[in-house]
C-alpha cells in the first residue's frame, strides 16, 4: 500500500492472509457507506461504557480505508487504512489486540492518530469474524490515556463483537430474503420452493455458527 505524506514513518499493517477472500466477504454484506443504524450505535455505546473509554467504534476495513459503521466519541467517519489500528487488529481473527500505551509501541508511536487528534494512547480491538473465518473489521475501545482492560472487560468486549456479527448476518439474511422474494414476485427468475428452503437453512446455519463460538 503506497504511503502518503502524512503517513511517512508510520508502520502500516501488512495485508492479512487471504486478503482477496476477506474483501469479498466484507463486500457481500453491502454494509459499507450505509446510514447509521441504532443497533450498531447501541453496541458501540455499550462497549464504551463497559470499557470506560470515551471512544468506541464498529470499524470495517476496506481496501484503502477503515470506515465506521458506528462511532462514539469521534466525529470522523473513516480514516486511511495505512494509519488504522484496526488494520493491525484484523491480522489475527482469534485474538484481541490491546495496546496499553501507543507511545511505547513502535508500530504506533509516530501515527498521526497518536501524535495529533484524537490523541490515541490506548486501543483494544476485537476482530469481527465471519462464519468463514474472515476478519472484516473490529469492535474497538479507545482512550486518550494509557491503561489496560480487565479480564471481565475483555470478555464483555468479545461478547459484544460476536453480537455485532450476529446483527451483520441478520441484516444480510433479511436483505437477501427480500431480494429473493422480490425476484420471485416479479416472475423474472422464480425459484422452486425447495431451493428457497435450502438457502434459508444455510443462512440460519451461518447465524448459529456465530452464536456458538467459544467465549
Amino acid at each position: 500500500m503506497p504511503s502518503s505524506p502524512h503517513t511517512d514513518g508510520v508502520q502500516a499493517a501488512p495485508l492479512p492472509a487471504g486478503e482477496s477472500q476477506r474483501l469479498a466477504a466484507l463486500h457481500q454484506y453491502r454494509l459499507l457507506d450505509t446510514l447509521p443504524e441504532a443497533v450498531y450505535d447501541d453496541l458501540a455505546f455499550i462497549a464504551s461504557q463497559i470499557c470506560q473509554t470515551p471512544i468506541a467504534l464498529v470499524s470495517l476495513i476496506d481496501e484503502h480505508r477503515q470506515w465506521f459503521k458506528a462511532k462514539i466519541g469521534l466525529e470522523a467517519t473513516e480514516t486511511p487504512r495505512d494509519i488504522a489500528f484496526c488494520a493491525h487488529a484484523i491480522l489475527d481473527p482469534n485474538a484481541v489486540m490491546q495496546v496499553p500505551d501507543t507511545r511505547l509501541d513502535e508500530r504506533f508511536a509516530r501515527n498521526p492518530l497518536v501524535t495529533s487528534a484524537p490523541g490515541i494512547r490506548f486501543y483494544a480491538g476485537v476482530p469481527l469474524v465471519t462464519p468463514g473465518g474472515h476478519a472484516i473489521g473490529t469492535l474497538c475501545a479507545i482512550d486518550q490515556r494509557p491503561r489496560q482492560l480487565s479480564e471481565d472487560q475483555l470478555r464483555a468486549l468479545r461478547a459484544l463483537a460476536r453480537e455485532v456479527m450476529v446483527q451483520v448476518e441478520l441484516r444480510w439474511t433479511i436483505a437477501t430474503l427480500e431480494r429473493e422474494l422480490n425476484t420471485a414476485r416479479s416472475g423474472s427468475r422464480a425459484s422452486p420452493p425447495r431451493d428457497a428452503d435450502d438457502r434459508l437453512r444455510a443462512m440460519l446455519q451461518r447465524m448459529q455458527q456465530l452464536q456458538q463460538r467459544p467465549r
